[in-house]
Order: structure tokens, then C-alpha cells, then sequence
């Protein structure tokens, strides 16, 4: 049973693509965003400990890469210190790749970034990911409070080669180097759900992650300019993408959508709520409304049952995304259910530790 809008049209959204490139096979790597969300009745202390259990358990699993994302002023997410939290979980955890999905680059200057991850780089070796976007992270007030110049997101392709250099011991600014961080080549990631970022990783040379997890509707035609317009670099010689999509694997089909109910009722706390606590009739008949379907039509991209059920749906969302990579991000609500829905998906596609 795949997820539905509250109009019953099936949120599949995924026909095989023809490519030429045909990047899927079954052996796509799998990976996992961890949003470091507080639930309810949590402190960010219990957010980040669990953060640490997933990053073991994924580790066990086989899963590729864990990232966690820079957001600011938000009650519910505890990652907002990213750098901080990919060191924590690196000396609790042993291979498993870990970074920033992602550093919100116009938030800070690119020789603090690189000094950040060229430390985590050379604390962990060959673990270190690092992806960048040019969003704020935050509300225009947050923003204030970062001190982030209203006009920083214009300077993102700059910024990117400049951080690029560092991490390649060849600064663009004379004199000035990273340390560390000084010939780490911490491999880089463009971020975006739009044609901008696309372009722009097409034309750097780099690894392309898509939003399609909470910011669908451009996924197709930013892939396809990525790919049309890539440029061999040092790091990458061929276009790779990585695709976010939503997940809730249970044993039963009915429990996975009883877990989805329950996290749009959450999405609308989270998106209107603004201080106010809604009952679960309240929040149903939100997201009955304009508002509500707005809501559920940015999380279009979900794989919901059980794990043969969303195995099948991701199978035909890496064609329909024409991605080289999925990373996952599980909506389960509660820490259990959230470590099953893990831990299922793992054992369907048959990863094994490397």
C-alpha cells in the first residue's frame, strides 16, 4: 500500500525513466538523513543519544552515509551545531560515512568551514562528508540573529570555490590557509531543490543531492540539467545523484499507516502550529483543507508499508529520480518504530556492512 493524498490519488509520482546512463541497480547504495528531531516529552539531549544509536545500528546495517542538516531556531531539531554532531557520533560509531546535509554555506565564512571539517576529516580519515546549500536554515529573524548578510546567498558559487580551495591546499586567498583542513579534499556535495544548484554542481564538477524528500516538484528536470550540462573534475569524473525520499516500513501495511497518519498530523504542528497544540481531529481537518493538502504535497515522495511494499516503491523511484544514490528519511514517529522502519528496510534490500 502505497501512500495517498487525502483524495486517495496515490502518491507514487514514479514511472520508469529511460536514461542512457541507467544508474540504477540493485545494488544502489542506501543512506540515511537523520533530522536529530526532539520528540514529544524529549530534550535535545535524548534527540542527540539517539542520534548516536541510529548512526550503530545504520553502521551494522550496511547503510552508506548518515547526514544531518543545519537548521536554526527550531524546537523540534536538535542538529543546528552540524559540525559539533557529525564529531560526537564519529567517535561513537567506527566506518560508516558521516556529514553535513547540509552546511548552509552563507551562514558562515568557507575558511571556518574548512577548518570544521578539516578537522573532522583528519580526526576520522575517508569518513567525512560535506554537503553544502545556500538556504538559510532558519526565518529572516533567525537569519538576523546569525548575522547572515541578506545578500550571502548571491556569493554561493564563490563561496564554494572558495571552501573548495582550501580543503586543496590551493587558497584563492593568498596567504590564507585552513588548518586543518589544508590538503584534506573533504569531498563536496551540492545541495538543492531547484535548477540553480543543479547547474551549478553540473558546471563545479560535483555530486548533486536532490530535496525531493520535503521540496518535490522540480526533482526531474534539475536531474536531467545536471546530468546534461556535468563537467568532469578532480572529484568526480562522471554526474552522480543522490535523491531524498520519505520512508515508513512496518510489519504490517495497516501499522505503517497508522505511523504515516500520525506523522502528518505532526508536519501540521510543525507547519502551523506556530506555538498552538492541535488534537487529532483538529489537525485531520487541516489537512483535509488547502493548507492541509499543501502539507502532504511536499512530502509526495514516501514509501509507506510493508518492507516488500516500500522496497518496491524505491526501486521505482530511483528510475523515476535517475539516481545514483537514495538517502532516506524515516517519519516513523517514536524511537522505536523509527529504528525499525531502519532496520527493515536494511534487511529487504540485503545491505551488508562494508
Amino acid at each position: 500500500m502505497h501512500s495517498v493524498h487525502r483524495d486517495n490519488t496515490p502518491v507514487t509520482g514514479v514511472r520508469a525513466a529511460s536514461s542512457s546512463k541507467g544508474p540504477f541497480s540493485m545494488a544502489l547504495p542506501l543512506s540515511i538523513l537523520d533530522l536529530a528531531y526532539i520528540g514529544k516529552g524529549e530534550t535535545a539531549g535524548d534527540s542527540l543519544k539517539a542520534s548516536v544509536t541510529l548512526a550503530q545500528r545504520a553502521e551494522e546495517w550496511g547503510y552508506r552515509r548518515i547526514w544531518y542538516a543545519e537548521h536554526h531556531n527550531m524546537p523540534t531539531i536538535a542538529s543546528s551545531a552540524t559540525s559539533v554532531l557529525i564529531a560526537h557520533v564519529a567517535a561513537h560509531t567506527r566506518r560508516i560515512r558521516l556529514g553535513a546535509g547540509g552546511i548552509m554555506l552563507p551562514n558562515h565564512s568557507p575558511l571556518t568551514v574548512a577548518e570544521q571539517f578539516g578537522t573532522l576529516e583528519t580526526l576520522h580519515p575517508g569518513r567525512i562528508d560535506l554537503g553544502l546549500g545556500r538556504a538559510p536554515g532558519s526565518d529572516q529573524q533567525t537569519a538576523r540573529a546569525l548575522r547572515r548578510d541578506p545578500a550571502a546567498a548571491d556569493a554561493f558559487p564563490e563561496d564554494v570555490l572558495e571552501l573548495q580551495g582550501y580543503l586543496r591546499g590551493e587558497s584563492r586567498i593568498p596567504g590564507v590557509d585552513a588548518t586543518p583542513g589544508k590538503g584534506t579534499d573533504v569531498p563536496l556535495y551540492i545541495l538543492g531543490s531547484s535548477l540553480f544548484g543543479a547547474r551549478l554542481a553540473a558546471a563545479l564538477g560535483l555530486p548533486y543531492a536532490f530535496a525531493s524528500h520535503f521540496a518535490p516538484d522540480a526533482l526531474q528536470d534539475a536531474v536531467a540539467l545536471y546530468r546534461r550540462e556535468f563537467r568532469p573534475s578532480a572529484q568526480l569524473a562522471e554526474p552522480y545523484v543522490i535523491a531524498g525520499v520519505n520512508v515508513i516500513a512496518a510489519d504490517t501495511s495497516e501499522e505503517a499507516q497508522e505511523q504515516l497518519r500520525t506523522s502528518q498530523r505532526r508536519r501540521v504542528g510543525l507547519f502551523l502550529g506556530r506555538g498552538r497544540t492541535f488534537t487529532e481531529e483538529e489537525a485531520d481537518a487541516i489537512l483535509d483543507s488547502p493548507a492541509g493538502r499543501q502539507i502532504l504535497q511536499m512530502s509526495r515522495y514516501s514509501a509507506v508499508g510493508t518492507p516488500a511494499e516500500v522496497k518496491d516503491y524505491l526501486d521505482r523511484f530511483a528510475e523515476h529520480a535517475q539516481a545514483d544514490e537514495l538517502i532516506v528519511v524515516s517519519a516513523a514517529p517514536g524511537r522505536q518504530a523509527w529504528l525499525r522502519s531502519v532496520e527493515l528496510l536494511a534487511d529487504v534490500y540485503g545491505l551488508v556492512p562494508a
